[in-house]
């Protein structure tokens, strides 16, 4: 399916900054790994972001979002469901759980008010993570889903290279240089997951678990993860 203006239009909506879902107030670790100085500079950041697009945990949360698109899509409730308690369990620190289910909350509240249609689909899944949120609202409005994968990705990059300017500290050009170089790997990843499997469905990302642990107890923090 081709995406047109309207579903573009749709899609910039639903990955936009400005959608009041508080993706801002989290950093996923990076605060942590800004603090012990392993990420210091904009190659660092670089560095962080290319393994994570290729092995890490984001790869999954895409994957299961592609599932909860195509679950919206049929109108499986079960398997929705299903799939939303499978990525609340491989969740590996109480922080990334929360942030996930903090976000998918607020936007899928907000997305039963602008489209009170979902709103048996949204009472049955109930608290819901994020990717399942961003899956049911992107099928609804029938947002081509390889440009779903890629907002969703897109929106997840730009997130944290826009704490990596605040933390590290990094200049506004750098960010965007940043957002440029990495776009060949958001397509790439994109491809990736598209063709995954279910029992591929695996990741590794412990670095980010272990900075993501040790932010729970760090003693100045700007950010909730």
């Amino acid at each position: 399916m081709d995406i047109t203006d309207s579903h573009l239009l749709c899609l910039l909506q639903l990955a936009s900054p400005a959608l009041p879902v508080g993706a801002y107030s989290y950093s996923e670790g990076l605060e942590t790994l800004v603090e012990n100085n392993v990420i210091n500079n904009q190659e660092s950041l670089q560095h962080w972001l290319k393994a994570e697009l290729r092995y890490g945990a984001i790869r999954l949360e895409a994957a299961v979002m592609v599932r909860a698109y195509n679950c919206a899509k049929m109108n499986d409730l079960e398997a929705l469901s299903r799939w939303n308690m499978w990525l609340s369990a491989v969740r590996e620190t109480e922080e990334l759980r929360n942030s996930s289910l903090q976000m998918g909350r607020s936007l899928i509240q907000l997305f039963a008010k602008l489209q009170p249609q979902i709103k048996p689909i949204a009472d049955a899944v109930g608290n819901c993570n994020y990717a399942i949120a961003f899956g049911i609202a992107a099928a609804y409005w029938n947002i081509n889903i390889q440009a779903a994968i890629l907002g969703y990705l897109h929106s997840w990059v730009s997130n944290l290279i826009t704490a990596g300017v605040k933390l590290i500290p990094l200049g506004q050009t750098a960010g965007q240089q940043l957002l440029l170089n990495l776009q060949p790997l958001i397509n790439d990843a994109t491809a990736s997951i598209l063709a995954l499997e279910d029992d591929n469905l695996s990741c590794c990302s412990w670095g980010l678990s272990l900075a993501s642990m040790a932010h729970e107890t760090q003693y100045t923090r700007l950010f909730r993860s």
